[in-house]
């Protein structure tokens, strides 16, 4: 089979609100996508617990796959033949591939990084593997993704400044690597430097030179306190090219995505809708609602009133509530479902403030609400 077509790519802002909050469209080999956008979380080629047909239901229009998992397992090789990520999954929309650094430093054990490369042993058996800024570009392009991410070094919170220094050096030394051996590949650049102001910018500037077609910031959202996170962000933003498609990487809370479109982000990803709906946390319009407390035993309300999605049209909390605590995996199922609706349409409200002109206004109201909601669950 053939893989997927890469190399197409173009991005247009449409519309700002006076301020930098802004509604673009990104045109990709396998289709358009609004933004802001967020983008489920697919670490193995599935959103766990989900089909493609019930993302799309959903309104997802873009998808990230783990370069780490699928280089392991099934081997980026066979995904290649199958006809790429997304003919292998069934998804016929859009894919990002992230390149696998924070995977190798994170999950993989006895992680050795140098100025090469990271030598790591897989999680699954114990067997070697190095990743370089080329051999990342080469499993990327044999799973066929839209856009694929440089390989980057993520130090961890909190970072010593000699460390985050380090990689940031590296992080320019292997996009450029990464660059050159793209080959038409769409493929954006990580902004790393931890909590550094100064380093933030270091790393900005330098991959701006290189003249990626986007650009994401990485190492934020691992701990650091809310504020520095959006001071840090504000920061970078200020430094990109506005006519340039800007990812947080990793930020999954409603009211992060509200706050960072705000300063001019485009795309989001992140686990934490999916996660939580499988341990039994939902995200409502009425705050978040932990399905398993004993208060939901005979509720007959829908797990929020204000949703359309089939898991709110259709069951109960007390009904949801019996399939967690019975251990039934149609709980997970559904709380996931509902939570992907929720951002998904949390995304549409976005745009749509955005085009009334009044963002600032309507994110404002937003965010004060939330916070007054966020307890109740």
């Amino acid at each position: 089979m053939a893989g997927r077509a890469a190399g197409r790519f173009s991005f247009a802002v449409e519309q700002g609100d006076a301020g930098p909050a802004r509604v673009g469209r990104l045109e990709l080999a396998h289709g358009m996508v609004q933004t802001p956008v967020f983008m489920p979380v697919g670490t193995q080629a599935t959103v766990k617990t989900l089909t493609p047909d019930e993302l799309a239901a959903a309104g997802a229009e873009m998808l990230v796959a783990n370069t780490y998992h699928l280089y392991l397992r099934p081997g980026a090789g066979v995904v290649r033949q199958l006809g790429g990520v997304g003919e292998f999954m069934g998804w016929h929309r859009p894919v990002l591939t992230d390149s696998g650094g924070f995977q190798v430093c994170s999950l993989a054990a006895l992680t050795t990084v140098d100025d090469d490369g990271a030598e790591f042993q897989s999680h699954i058996d114990g067997s070697r593997h190095r990743f370089t800024p080329e051999t990342v570009v080469a499993v990327q392009r044999d799973l066929g993704s839209d856009i694929a991410m440089c390989l980057d070094e993520c130090p961890p919170y909190p970072a010593a400044r000699d460390r985050a220094e380090n990689a940031v050096a590296r992080t320019t030394a292997w996009a450029r690597r990464c660059r050159d051996a793209a080959d038409g590949m769409v493929l954006f650049g990580i902004v790393q430097g931890a909590t550094w102001p100064d380093l933030r910018a270091r790393s900005a500037r330098e991959l701006v030179e290189l003249d990626f077609p986007g650009y994401a910031v990485g190492g934020l959202c691992l701990g650091e306190p809310s504020e520095l996170t959006f001071e840090l962000l504000a920061g970078v933003v200020e430094l990109l090219p506005a006519d340039r498609p800007r990812y947080l990487m990793g930020a999954g809370y409603p009211e992060d995505i509200v706050r960072a479109v705000g300063l001019g982000i485009d795309m989001f990803d992140c686990v934490l809708p999916t996660r939580n709906g499988r341990t039994g946390t939902a995200f409502t319009n009425c705050g978040r609602v932990v399905i398993r407390n004993a208060r939901f035993r005979e509720d007959s309300s829908p797990l929020d009133a204000h949703c359309g999605c089939p898991t709110c049209r259709s069951y109960s909390r007390a009904y949801l509530r019996h399939l967690f605590v019975t251990g039934e995996a149609l709980g997970p199922r559904l709380l996931t479902l509902h939570n992907i609706h929720f951002y998904q349409e949390l995304m549409r409200q976005i745009r749509a403030a955005v085009r009334s002109g009044d963002y600032a206004g309507w994110s404002r109201r937003w965010l004060d609400a939330r916070a007054d909601l966020n307890n109740g669950g």
